[in-house]
This record gives C-alpha cells, structure tokens and sequence, in this order.
C-alpha cells in the first residue's frame, strides 16, 4: 500500500511539473486577430520586473492558464481587469497610448 501512494505522489508531481513548465520564462507567446496587430506577451519581461507565472494565473486575474481560455477586449483591460490590472499606470505602463507596446503588425 505505501509502494502505491509513493507512486501515486511521484506520478502527480511530475504530472504537475510538467504543467508549471510548459511556458519557460523567455518564451513569447503571439496572441493575433487584432486589427491593431498581434499582441505579445514576453515572459522574460514579466520575470525581469519581478513575477511568476502565479502573479497573474490565478482566479482574479487569469483563471485559466491555456492560451485563448479568456476572451480580453480593450474595455476589459481599461477597466483594470486582467493585464489592466497591473498595466494601470502605476504598478506598470499605462495600456492608454501605448498600443504598440503589446501590439506588433508585421
């Protein structure tokens, strides 16, 4: 019985390592269908000023980690809701007038 709950633990922690993985902090990930251009999110920018994946994946920011989860318009971010939360100008650039600082027309 304890062999099968020491395996059991080995296979879940591996199964969630994988998980905490899959993004490495110096991957970018594109985010198209804007007309503004396609938006990219930087993980080596967000890690340099200090974050970790579970600053923003958490139920009041992001509640799902899977690219396209969540539906973000504008109005959203200007709210304050997802990145608008922190891009308020305060704790980091303010999302009003600086449109090519996340998106990117080719």
């Amino acid at each position: 019985m304890k062999t099968k709950t020491f395996m059991f633990g080995v296979i879940l922690a591996f199964s969630f390592s994988g998980a905490a993985l899959a993004v490495q902090a110096d991957k970018k990930l594109e985010y198209s269908g804007s007309p503004m251009g396609a938006v990219v999110f930087d993980g080596q920018t967000h890690k340099n000023a200090g974050l970790t994946c579970k600053d923003c994946h958490n139920p009041v920011i992001f509640p799902e980690m899977k690219k396209g989860g969540v539906k973000i318009t504008m109005n959203d971010l200007y709210a304050g809701k997802y990145c608008g939360r922190c891009h308020n100008g305060e704790k980091a650039f303010q999302i009003k007038d600086n449109c090519t600082r996340c998106h990117h027309k080719p």
